[in-house]
């Protein structure tokens, strides 16, 4: 037992002492390059990130890399040199880049998983759902909260209790929708919706109503629900499968708004017969009819088709009919607040698999108030992290001190606040009266249904939570090491991209005299193998055979063939001429390559005859500038690139420790 402990402390202290060894050799400077000392950790964390292991790349040897290694560091040093760092593209583009790879710093993963699955879940069935809304602002003082609530269960209790839920609707709910409107100057009149705020799924709604609605049962009455709009009472009327997008098309009979009931009838009745001609004809004089009916005036040349839409885009009876049709059948005339519809269903794309919805959830939930319970998570981390505090004192007073110019967008502070009381720390930052009143000035807009100081804690919130993000953006480095490494990869990644462009790149693009010299110096290295100029004639259809060989025999070259099929309009045949290699085209490689040779292939697969004539025989013979010119302007490239390192090199002499990089050998035997 004894040799057992002494054994194993053996190990733990040989695994301490390697560790300890490793640590002191990564503080080692293993090269200069010019001034700058490079430390063996510098190198190996670059090496062991490129140098992925097992058969998908080659694994490169230290000495290899080290050449890479220092090649690279020049390049990013001559670009610091040049000071690409400072112009305004680098440091847009290195900011975007920043932006991209903060985010996940920025989301709790658990939290959007399950808004990602949750939102898939209700995606699926879409909702039609009624409400009674008691206004209440989320900033409301703690009275007027609870009044608001008492209100709304005790018009539930009501409801509960059997009274039709429009009808309480309409003689209470704040939402303006639930009750008729009179005609005005500006607006015609409009029929209250008693509640009912048709169809909708997921996203189509402010995510607490969302929620209220989804959590209940066909039938069901909830209890008051808080929103930033106040409390809701929601009553689900029905609850289907998704429709998706859906595409249908429709007749339209308008009903005049003041319309009589004998008016009334005569409509329906039209509407009726209509659908009545339809039926009888399965169908097939839709376009006719609605050429003949619809006073939908836009949907007419169109054959009475509509934009695809979604269920929330469309009345609810509409909407209803469509979920009893089939694609392809017609609905009976459906009445609405417009007048009579006879639907004709097209499709809908129903909902797809979880991973072919998810990236688009995902963006959805990205720009949707559910984001910040994502975020709430992370503010709520960060503080703790940084040693939040807040002084909720200094808050109060100076909220109190505001009046009604924020409501107008024009705040002008009171005299009597204390524009350098502390609001909240984090970290070592602290922020004032005087920087919210700043912020208020930047992002203040007219409001109508709040109270200043509902209005002044509403910015305050947002304010407190964009400093305390933007807090830990700027800290994410020094918080995070592997973030900090890999926006100084992009760095230098951009820094490089800059930089060959200038030097090598555009250089050779531009550079048309050298571009030349050097094709001059190797055009033998730009050949041409074996090559014939032939012309192959494609007949696609046997009828035109005949009248081609015709054209043939009566003098017609191969180099006018092209003119005289256009001219006798002979069809579907096709004339190419042209150089062609080995391995170009079949047919021409299965003619013999002698100058005056013609061969025909009669039609095998399909009924295509190939004819292909040998015009010349070409040796090899180096291409042309116009002709090599991609791959002449690549390796021009190459030797800028060749002529530039060595002046590189002369500019920023390299120093290797060889004690110091025989230790790192070792280390990756």
């Amino acid at each position: 037992m004894k040799v057992l402990r002494i054994g194993a402390f053996a190990i733990l202290l040989m695994s301490i002492l390697s560790v300890s060894a490793q640590s002191r050799l990564d503080k080692q400077v293993l090269m200069t390059i010019g001034d700058t000392p490079v430390t063996v950790k510098e190198f190996c964390d670059v090496y062991n990130k490129n140098n992925l292991k097992g058969d998908v790349i080659e694994k490169k040897s230290v000495d290899e890399y080290l050449d890479l290694f220092m090649n690279f560091r020049m390049k990013v040093m001559e670009a610091y040199e040049m000071k690409l760092d400072t112009s305004s593209k680098f440091k847009r583009e290195l900011e975007g880049y920043r932006k991209q790879l903060a985010k996940p710093y920025f989301t709790n993963d658990e939290i959007s998983e399950e808004l990602v699955r949750e939102a898939y879940q209700r995606k699926q069935k879409d909702v039609r759902a009624s409400h009674i809304l008691i206004s209440c602002d989320r900033h409301a003082l703690p009275e007027d909260t609870l009044k608001a609530y008492n209100q709304a269960m005790e018009i539930r209790k009501r409801a509960l209790n059997g009274e039709d839920f429009g009808k309480l609707a309409v003689q209470y709910s704040q939402d303006p929708s639930a009750r008729d409107t009179k005609a005005t100057e500006q607006m015609p009149a409009r029929k209250g919706n008693k509640g009912d705020l048709g169809y909708f799924t997921v996203f189509d709604m402010v995510y607490p109503f969302e929620t209220g609605a989804y959590n209940l049962k066909e039938g069901e009455i909830s209890m008051p629900v808080r929103s930033d709009f106040g409390y809701h009472i929601i009553k689900l009327n029905s609850i289907t499968d998704a429709l998706g997008t859906i595409e249908a098309a429709h007749i339209f009979l308008r009903v005049p708004q003041n319309a009589t009931e004998e008016e009334e009838q005569a409509l329906k009745q039209k509407a009726d017969n209509i659908y009545a001609e339809l039926i009888d004809r399965n169908g097939k004089n839709w376009k006719e009819m609605v050429a003949k009916y619809s006073e939908d005036k836009g949907t007419i040349e169109s054959k009475g088709n509509l934009t695809p839409f979604t269920v929330s885009r469309l009345v609810p009876q509409f909407i209803e009919a469509i979920k009893q049709l089939k694609p392809g059948e017609i609905s009976k005339p459906v009445r609405t607040n417009y007048g009579y519809h006879i639907i004709r269903f097209v499709s809908a794309s129903g909902v797809g698999s979880f991973e072919s919805e998810k990236k688009g959830l995902e963006s959805r939930i990205e720009k949707d108030m559910r984001s910040k319970k994502s975020e709430e998570v992370v503010v709520q981390q960060i503080k703790k992290d940084y040693k939040f505090k807040s002084n909720d004192k200094n808050i109060n007073d100076f909220v109190a001190t505001v009046d009604s110019t924020i409501l107008r967008a024009s705040f002008v502070p009171s005299s009597k606040a204390d524009l350098n009381a502390e609001l909240f720390q984090i970290g070592d930052a602290s922020y004032k009266v005087n920087d919210f009143i700043t912020y208020i000035k930047a992002k203040q807009s007219a409001q109508r249904y709040l109270s200043a100081s509902a209005y002044a804690f509403q910015l305050f919130d947002a304010f407190q939570n964009q400093k305390v993000l933007d807090y830990a953006d700027q800290h994410l480095e020094e918080k995070y090491p592997d973030f900090k490494t890999l926006v100084q990869e992009y760095n230098d990644g951009i820094l490089l991209f800059d930089l060959m462009e200038q030097q090598v790149w555009n250089k050779a693009i531009v550079d048309t005299v050298g571009l030349r010299n050097y094709y001059e110096l190797h055009k033998n290295e730009y050949m041409w193998s074996d090559r014939v100029e032939a012309c192959v004639v494609n007949i696609a259809m046997p009828e035109s055979l005949p009248k081609v060989k015709e054209l043939l025999e009566n003098g017609v070259t191969f180099d006018s063939l092209q003119s005289a099929v256009l001219r006798d309009s002979i069809s579907y045949v096709y004339v190419k001429r042209g150089f062609y290699q080995h391995g170009d085209n079949g047919f021409v490689d299965d003619t013999e390559w002698k100058a005056g040779v013609t061969k025909e292939f009669p039609p095998t697969v399909d009924k295509s005859t190939i004819i292909v004539h040998i015009f010349q025989v070409r040796t090899p013979e180096p291409k042309t500038l116009r002709e090599a010119k991609g791959l002449v302007t690549s390796d021009y490239q190459v030797e800028l690139e060749a002529q530039w390192m060595d002046s590189l090199h002369e500019k920023y002499p390299v120093k290797i420790d060889e004690k110091v990089l025989k230790k790192v050998r070792k280390r990756y035997q």
